[in-house]
């Protein structure tokens, strides 16, 4: 079963912190952050990507070929591309009845085989892994009446849900796909309307590398020995 990376991207909100690099080669650690996604999938067992390159791809081509270490198909899905005509492009190289797919810059503990075993339990053709992402600005409380503040809360976890990323598709998911589809706004839209999408609910650890301060926290998380996602290291 394959797993399908978007790695495609430009990266812009990290700017000039890219150093020149593709997003997906941003380092935590002594390795980029597509091999720690990669190496997370291959601890459940599945070890076989189709890498959809755009930005910068030749870079992670090279990067690959020195560290043959997964079973990979790189595929050039343009510069432009959005995200569902990115998936779009890679239907001939996927060969059986269910796929996983997953954006390049992000990172949690989800136990994908129980996504899997969701996703087959419910026959829908999408699932997305929801999760509730942390504030990114502390909280206050305010009494209605008086105005008065009542409490202070750093970075709560919000209450509503949000896409993480983490998706099985069946393949059905190809006639929904359209060549300039962005996936989270046209692709799921059709889906929704036609009762083919179901959330699977993470409460555990998810991160999204949006920003530099991002990638610091990563690290940090990495250097540390605390990183929720590097399982392969508890073995």
């Amino acid at each position: 079963m394959k797993a399908v990376i978007l790695c495609g991207g430009k990266g812009t909100r990290m700017g000039k912190d890219l150093q020149g690099l593709p997003k997906a080669l941003m380092p935590i650690g002594d390795k980029p952050i597509i091999w720690h996604i990669m190496k997370y999938y291959a601890h459940f067992g599945f070890n076989d990507f189709v890498l959809c390159l755009g930005c910068k791809g030749k870079d992670i081509v090279r990067y690959f070929h020195k560290n043959k270490e997964f079973k990979i198909k790189f595929v050039d899905t343009g510069i432009e591309t959005n995200t569902g005509g990115r998936i779009k492009m890679v239907e001939r190289y996927i060969d059986s009845e269910k796929f996983f797919a997953t954006y390049g810059d992000g990172l949690a503990n989800i136990n994908l085989d129980s996504l899997l075993k969701f996703h087959t339990e419910h026959r829908k053709i999408a699932t997305l892994t929801a999760v509730r992402p942390y504030s990114s600005f502390g909280i206050m409380g305010i009494d209605f009446h008086s105005s008065l503040i009542t409490h202070f809360e750093e970075k709560p976890i919000l209450d509503h849900w949000i896409n993480g990323g983490f998706f099985v598709f069946n393949k059905e998911v190809f006639g929904y796909l359209k060549e300039n589809d962005i996936l989270e706004k046209d692709t799921f839209e059709r889906l929704v309307k036609i009762h083919q999408a179901v959330a699977y609910k993470h409460r555990g650890f998810w991160e999204c590398m949006d920003t530099y301060k991002d990638n610091l926290k990563l690290n940090d998380l990495w250097l540390s020995k605390k990183a929720p996602w590097a399982l392969w290291r508890k073995r």
